[in-house]
């Protein structure tokens, strides 16, 4: 008697969506994060919208992942991976908003 551990191959065009909107979104969150660090200096408008713009890109990812997928979580459609794609792009898009307001009023106080 064999046991299966998985059903489905490992790597399912479901589960390779959700792994690179979830890569998109740790590389925002990544970004963001220092953005955040140095957002006392005011030279972090750019980091915040690379994060900001990564965020919201890995959450889409995230999203479109879960609206494809035919099956719940095991069936080899990534929705687990989309829905923690998710979380992580809204992490990102949070932290790059926060870096971009302080951005915007370190510059406010220096002119």
């Amino acid at each position: 008697m064999t046991v299966h551990l998985l059903a489905e191959p490992y790597l399912t065009p479901g589960r390779l969506w959700s792994l690179i909107a979830a890569l998109v979104g740790v590389i925002g969150v990544v970004v963001g994060g220092l953005a955040v660090a140095r957002s006392r200096s005011g030279d972090t408008r750019r980091g915040a919208v690379v994060a900001l713009t990564a965020g919201l890109l890995g959450a889409a990812g995230g999203v479109y992942v879960m609206a494809a997928a035919k099956g719940g979580p095991g069936t080899g459609y990534g929705i687990v991976g989309g829905f923690v794609a998710l979380v992580i792009g809204l992490i990102a898009a949070a932290l790059g908003g926060l870096a971009l307001s302080r951005s915007r009023r370190a510059s406010y106080r220096a002119g």
